[in-house]
């Protein structure tokens, strides 16, 4: 059994666990995350505002939104990034770099070809130009995570965890924001040229960063041509090995639920400021700058958590401060509409739903074999996002029965179940996270 543990004796040392972020290795995971980050909004949010500033019928630009399929299906081709190397390329930077520096040519293409699709008059070409960027985004994603696991200790994930996602939130603000600023100033064709630039950023990382394979204590070999069980049943097959099936079920259900109670009252934030009579500049502001910088402090606090404390104790007390944050909705459904309240409400939020990340994503990486990093990451990840996304459904419906003070308690006590599985396991899982992590680097089969 494993996925669950008594801690390595972390240090302690305030002083060690500030210094961490500033090792080079987390440097390149910060920029690496900066390159994840960038390519959502251009073929999402942004593009969105390019088609209706472009003349397309909303009914149209609602359907835009199937161009990011690949974000939830990524776990599909991840075995065949895992397992087969790129000719030339793989003996020169190993696996993840060769994958990385491929996949960025690729999206930077996709990007630029994009910018200039001409959506008034072909947006056929347009939504495949933002499909392909979908996708090599998508595929980007997989092995950043693949490297972001291999290149660092268990007891460095948190901090991991933190610097990419405080990467991607930079990325995405600046093809968000930034993006749209330079369309007041340039063509839209050329602001996606100078996106598509940016991702050189990336590329420059993958070529300078350590290699994670001469770091591994048992080098998995790549084969050519590896066959299609080695490649897409092993690493699903090896996780239910390498646990009982009793406690792979749990593992997974606690995959599921920890993060359940942030997304069912997520879903219906949007609606709630609006009902509660916020204006769009009111939310711009507390939730889009404010929000971001909350969640980014967040991100970093629960890192130095989890490096002072360990990965489970830091999942449980995040994951108690993520689960009450809900309430502070209720408060706010209560005092209506007040700016100075909703800044208290998403700061609160925001900074503990950005620790509980850190801390889950660190726990989601010591699970994975190094063998199948990038497939088993993208299937805990899918996996999560698919329950999320249909276990809120009933969100709204939940709203309409009850009114906006009992949903969001509801949202409070819905988180419990993942922090009470998390408890069992702490208790009934007696394995260090190191334990777990040397498993997880050993030779699959």
């Amino acid at each position: 059994m494993t996925g669950s543990s008594e801690q390595v004796l972390p240090d302690k040392s305030p002083k060690s666990a500030v210094s961490l972020y500033f090792q080079p290795r987390l440097v390149f995971v910060f920029v690496m995350g900066f390159a994840s980050g960038l390519p959502l909004a251009l073929s999402s949010a942004t593009l969105s505002f390019w088609l209706a500033e472009a003349g397309i019928a909303l009914a149209a630009i609602g359907l835009f939104a199937l161009v990011g399929t690949p974000y939830n299906f990524k776990f599909l081709w991840a075995p065949f990034i895992d397992r087969i190397p790129v000719p030339v390329l793989t003996r020169l930077l190993g696996r993840r770099r060769s994958w990385m520096l491929v996949i960025q040519i690729g999206l930077m293409i996709s990007i630029a070809a994009l910018g200039f699709s001409e959506p008034e008059k072909t947006p056929v070409l347009t939504a495949i130009c933002a499909l392909a960027v979908a996708f090599f985004s998508a595929s980007q994603d997989i092995v950043i995570d693949a490297y972001r696991i291999e290149i660092l200790d268990p007891e460095e994930q948190g901090a991991g965890a933190a610097m990419t996602q405080a990467g991607y939130r930079l990325g995405a603000i600046v093809a968000g924001a930034g993006a749209l600023f330079l369309a007041d100033q340039i063509a839209w064709p050329l602001v996606y040229a100078v996106m598509a630039g940016l991702v050189i950023v990336g590329m420059v990382a993958a070529i300078l960063a350590p290699d994670p394979d001469r770091r591994r204590s048992a080098s998995v070999e790549i084969q050519k041509y590896p066959g299609f069980r080695s490649m897409v049943v092993d690493p699903f097959v090896e996780f239910f090995r390498r646990n009982s099936p009793a406690t792979a079920v749990i593992i997974l259900a606690f995959i599921l639920l920890y993060k359940f109670g942030d997304a069912y009252a997520g879903v219906m934030a949007y609606p709630f400021y609006y009902q509660t009579g916020f204006t769009k500049s009111e939310v711009a502001t507390v939730s889009k700058i404010f929000g971001v910088i909350a969640t980014v402090l967040g991100v970093f606090i629960g890192g130095l958590i989890v490096k002072r404390y360990g990965i489970m104790q830091s999942l449980l007390g995040c994951g108690v401060l993520q689960m009450f944050s809900n309430l502070m909705y209720a408060a706010q459904s209560v005092m209506g509409h007040d700016v100075q309240f909703l800044y208290l409400t998403i700061g609160i939020e925001n900074l503990s739903g950005g620790m509980g990340s850190s801390a889950f994503v660190a726990y989601l990486s010591v699970l994975c074999n190094t063998a199948y990093t990038g497939t088993q990451f993208a299937l805990f990840t899918s996996f999560m996002a698919f329950g999320r996304t249909l276990l809120s459904a009933s969100s709204g419906w939940v709203v309409e029965q009850t009114g906006w003070f009992d949903f969001f308690v509801l949202s409070t006590l819905v988180a419990l179940p993942g922090l009470l599985l998390l408890l069992w396991m702490m208790r009934n899982l007696p394995l260090s996270e190191q334990t777990v992590r040397e498993r997880g680097r050993s030779e699959p089969g």
